[in-house]
């Protein structure tokens, strides 16, 4: 699978495992503003890709959707880009639920988003080996 794309299976689109994110059963969270991931380890089923990713930017932050987009368009490029880190850590048996939440009311520049998508993914991928 080429992993520098971003596929619609790896898109976390089902509310029954977006409310399990949520829950606060087994999932955990970090931040490095004005990013916070929410994840959670799973075992993984037949078929299914090693880790799965929600973005979201809530109106609260960003009244104007053009904002919002602009910000859920930075985190999924910089996902992309550094999803490797990840990925490489997950081992065969296991799946990663993570959902990227913008704390911030300000726009940043791409590169320092990328920078705190990528520390957030390596601590997860520290914690999953751990």
């Amino acid at each position: 699978m080429n992993t520098s794309l971003f596929r619609k299976n790896e898109r976390i689109v089902s509310q029954k495992q977006i409310d399990e994110l949520f829950s606060g059963n087994g999932s955990h969270s970090r931040a490095a503003f004005p990013v916070r991931a929410i994840y959670a380890v799973g075992g993984r089923k037949e078929g299914a890709v090693p880790a799965q990713v929600l973005v979201s930017v809530p109106k609260r932050r960003f009244h104007h959707a053009v904002d919002r987009n602009r910000v859920k368009r930075q985190i999924r490029e910089s996902y992309r880009l550094n999803k490797h880190i990840l990925l490489e850590a997950i081992p065969a048996e296991k799946s990663v639920s993570v959902a990227f939440v913008w704390l911030s009311d300000k726009h940043l520049p791409s590169a320092e988003i990328e920078k705190r998508v990528r520390s957030l993914l390596t601590h997860i991928a520290q914690k999953i080996n751990s």
